[in-house]
């Protein structure tokens, strides 16, 4: 059987040891192995690969090894699950939607729910279940609270905002805290907020790019997963950046999702740790 655990703890003297020989202890077999350590945060982060049967009580006796507080955790091969939001634009919903049909990620995803309909036959066509949550005539909380209302039903690992393009409440994300990736139209920290190509056209930059991060109560500042960029010139316009940025969004997109499927993103404070 294959498994992956993954620790985050407080940092300390002999951790992988200590992991290690309780892995050889259950006779499990480590066959790739990552870890990292956060020197001015103090913090341990690890990811590991393994084969063999764990015993009932393996992550209990790890625990009592690792400092207190320790986050472990051992994943054997289930499913993602994962609730994806919309509005209008189709690039990135479809290249997820795609990328599940075609058993490219370990997803499963359980349901699109956007603030608008236009989706709705594209999300058809692979017989995901589709809600639409109109906006119209309520505030942001009253429609946050409707939108989440329909997502817990679900019960997702992550919430992806395709393109959903919408600012979400302070009680939302609370609400999902550690579990909403966003896909941003810029390479971040550069041009926050709306418009990101129209920003760059303005300011004459050479490179587009996009960001696919955590959300926070900070408006596109949450802990950053992938970025990607590809090079422009003064004969594009806002337009055509846009339309070359579709693609980048999308792979990027696909790419977060995927590494969070495949447990090997931490969130450090307002960074992540990323082991490929």
């Amino acid at each position: 059987m294959n498994y992956i655990l993954t620790t985050q703890c407080a940092d300390g003297v002999g951790l992988i040891a200590k992991i290690t020989n309780l892995c050889f202890k259950h006779n499990l077999n480590i066959t790739r192995n990552n870890e990292f350590v956060d020197r001015e945060g103090s913090r341990f982060f690890m990811r590991t690969e393994l084969t063999g049967k764990p015993h009932a009580q393996f992550l209990e006796q790890l625990r009592e090894q690792l400092p207190a507080g320790a986050q472990v955790a051992l994943h054997h091969g289930e499913k993602t699950k994962v609730v994806l939001l919309a509005t209008k634009e189709a690039h990135c919903l479809g290249g997820v939607l795609l990328k599940e049909y075609e058993k490219a990620m370990n997803i499963e995803i359980l349901a699109v729910v956007a603030n608008y309909p236009d989706l709705e036959p594209l999300v058809a066509g692979f017989g995901v279940p589709f809600h639409c949550v109109p906006h119209s005539g309520l505030s942001r909380v009253e429609h946050d609270e409707q939108m989440a209302h329909v997502i817990e039903q679900y019960q997702p690992d992550i919430i992806g905002l395709a393109k959903y393009m919408r600012i979400l409440s302070p009680e939302f994300v609370a609400r999902f805290n550690n579990r909403i990736i966003n896909i941003h139209h810029s390479f971040l920290p550069a041009f926050i907020g709306a418009k990101p190509y129209h920003q760059a056209f303005e300011r004459g930059v050479k490179i587009i790019g996009a960001t696919a991060h955590f959300v926070n109560d900070e408006l596109d500042e949450g802990p950053i997963i992938v970025q990607d960029v590809t090079q422009v010139s003064h004969a594009n316009d806002a337009e055509s950046m846009a339309k070359m940025g579709r693609d980048i969004e999308k792979t990027v997109f696909c790419k977060a999702l995927q590494l969070a499927c495949e447990h090997k993103v931490f969130i450090n404070d307002n960074k992540t740790v990323v082991f490929s």
